[in-house]
């Protein structure tokens, strides 16, 4: 049995080392571990492990309790019923000076020792704008393929990160109270994006009350004509407060991306790819070689997509 087949064994019994190193390989993004990937999602799949998570994304504010939060679900979720297991993959931002990132959101989640059902990494954004980072995505490739439930902790955002719409199939945005009144609700872009929202640190009593009902008032003025306003969830992480509430929703949403909408977001993900290592003239030169819609399909997966683009010649190159 080659070391490959080994990993992909482990990390289908939630072996938390294999799983760790299949992570390490999918966030590498050296042009020589495409063919690696490729050869680990083929290896998955004839192992009968295909996408099957539900990806829900958690966005919001600095300091709204996010890593907390998420842990707690997680872990409560996992505790409730002894079928489903829990990828959580948070992101933690980049210093624009140094490059280097704290990773801070783990010492915050504490799981069960020995809890195979249960598996967190944090990533650095890598100074990424959209509230994700470079590796995100490919990760959740994996890890949708190998868990029931993958959760997306982006950076704390301001008011256009959105990126989180494009890769989950449901998503939160926690807020805290006394975060801004009723106008810098509305004037948020990001109001737009979510399915349902979670007023988080709700134990502090009137302030968490008075902000609740200016988020209410600013959704029903921001997202007009909608048949059913999105959710408001008042949560606690302390006290537990609203998550058995916030469970019950994502449970009962759980959806997993269909083929158009996985082939959608292969897009998406694929064009960033090609803008964020070559830019313009990348894009250019994936257009003139069938779009991603059409290395897609060449290459059969995401990976052999990017083993299959020709990538613009680096004029300094040997």
């Amino acid at each position: 049995m080659s070391e490959l087949d080994q990993l992909i064994e482990g990390a289908i019994a939630l072996d938390k080392w294999p799983l760790a190193r299949l992570v390490r390989l999918f966030e590498d993004t050296r042009p020589e571990a495409v063919a690696e990937k490729a050869a680990a999602i083929a290896a998955l799949e004839a192992h009968g492990a295909g996408p099957r998570a539900m990806v829900a994304g958690f966005t919001g504010t600095p300091g709204s309790g996010k890593s907390t939060l998420v842990g707690q679900l997680a872990a409560r979720l996992a505790a409730r019923d002894a079928a489903p297991s829990v990828a959580v993959l948070a992101i933690d931002p980049s210093s624009h000076r140094s490059g280097g990132s704290i990773l801070g959101d783990r010492t915050r989640v504490h799981f069960p020792v020995g809890e195979r059902r249960l598996f967190f990494r944090s990533q650095p954004s890598d100074r990424e704008l959209g509230g994700m980072g470079r590796a995100t995505y490919p990760v959740v490739r994996l890890l949708e393929r190998l868990f029931d439930y993958v959760f997306v902790e982006t950076v704390g955002i301001g008011q256009s990160e959105v990126e989180i719409e494009r890769l989950a199939d449901r998503v939160y945005l926690v807020l805290q109270p006394l975060g801004g009144d009723q106008v810098q609700f509305m004037k948020a872009g990001i109001m737009e994006v979510p399915h349902a929202f979670i007023l988080n640190k709700c134990d502090v009593g009137a302030a968490a009350r008075r902000s609740y009902h200016a988020l209410r008032a600013s959704i029903d003025f921001a997202r007009p004509g909608e048949a059913a306003p999105p959710p408001i969830f008042r949560t606690s992480a302390i006290s537990g407060e609203g998550l058995d509430d916030v469970l019950d929703d994502l449970v009962a949403h759980r959806t997993v991306h269909d083929d158009a909408a996985r082939q959608a977001r292969d897009r998406y993900f694929f064009e960033k790819w090609v803008r964020d290592e070559y830019g313009r003239f990348g894009l250019d030169l994936l257009e003139r070689q069938g779009g991603a819609a059409g290395l897609l399909a060449q290459g059969g997966t995401f990976e052999g997509a990017q083993a299959a683009y020709r990538a613009p010649l680096d004029p300094f190159a040997g």
